[in-house]
């Protein structure tokens, strides 16, 4: 697997068979606020410019990628030789060779599973409302709970692995998105810091972390909260739709070789 120069390679224990990587914005074919590897075909960039940006990042892979459609749910898919992109789900799960589980972002938390195994592999989409869910139910808890069922695999065997993502310094929330946290857990009020004008500093990857632990995922690995991951912070490397507005996707993707 040879890739672009400047993509990150997840820095965890994966077994030999599953491979993951994570692209940033150089190194594709798009310009002006979309510059340049823009993966998002829902974004208002030139339809052929993704297509060629698509390409760019399968043959890195040297799988196929498979976009989903994310609407910050809890869906989670399980992914096959016929699953089209544009699938609707915010969490994909993969067992089969040659698909890779692919999440876009540019804000939102991308996590990568697998086992020790390397039976199967699976992705989630996480921003503050996939993450929080209804009753406590999240795209992680809807991840795990298929993986479970697809692989017989426990939380005690899962790794995960946190891509970038909009830093604790700059995410500003209001009180519902906390308020959305504390209901299914009081003492995530602490990864809320106040802010101006009754706002909330929210820190999504310990957000994360602590519901997967919550799970019992306890090897978790990649983004800590520090300015380096921070999407917002890091504007030659990342795309960011809180910083930019109009904005391209950057992809996380995983896949068993």
């Amino acid at each position: 697997m040879a890739l672009p120069a400047g993509w990150i390679v997840p820095d965890w224990p994966a077994p030999p068979n599953v491979r993951a990587a994570c692209s940033t914005r150089v190194g594709g074919r798009s310009r002006g606020p979309y510059e340049s590897l823009n993966l998002g075909e829902h974004v208002g960039d030139d339809v052929g410019a993704v297509a060629a940006n698509r390409a760019i990042f399968s043959d890195a892979l040297g799988v196929r990628p498979v976009f989903l459609e994310q609407v910050h749910g809890q869906q989670t898919l399980l992914l096959s030789d016929t699953t089209p992109d544009g699938t609707q789900a915010d969490g994909c799960v993969a067992i089969a060779r040659g698909l890779a589980c692919t999440i876009m972002v540019a804000d939102c938390l991308p996590v990568l599973f697998t086992v020790d195994s390397g039976s199967v592999v699976a992705a989630a989409h996480a921003g503050w409302r996939g993450l929080s869910g209804q009753h406590g139910q999240g795209v992680l808890e809807s991840v795990t709970l298929q993986l479970g069922a697809v692989d017989g695999a426990r939380p005690a065997e899962l790794m995960a692995w946190l891509g970038p993502c909009i830093g604790p310094e700059v995410f500003e929330v209001g009180p519902e998105v906390k308020a959305a946290f504390e209901a299914h857990d009081p003492e995530a009020a602490a990864l809320f810091k106040p802010h101006a004008a009754g706002k909330w500093l929210a820190d999504l990857p310990e957000l994360a972390r602590r519901r997967l632990r919550a799970l019992g995922v306890t090897r978790i690995y990649g983004n800590d909260g520090s300015r380096g991951w921070c999407t917002v912070s890091n504007p030659s490397r990342f795309f960011s739709h809180r910083r930019d507005r109009v904005s391209g996707r950057f992809a996380a993707a995983i896949w068993r070789a």
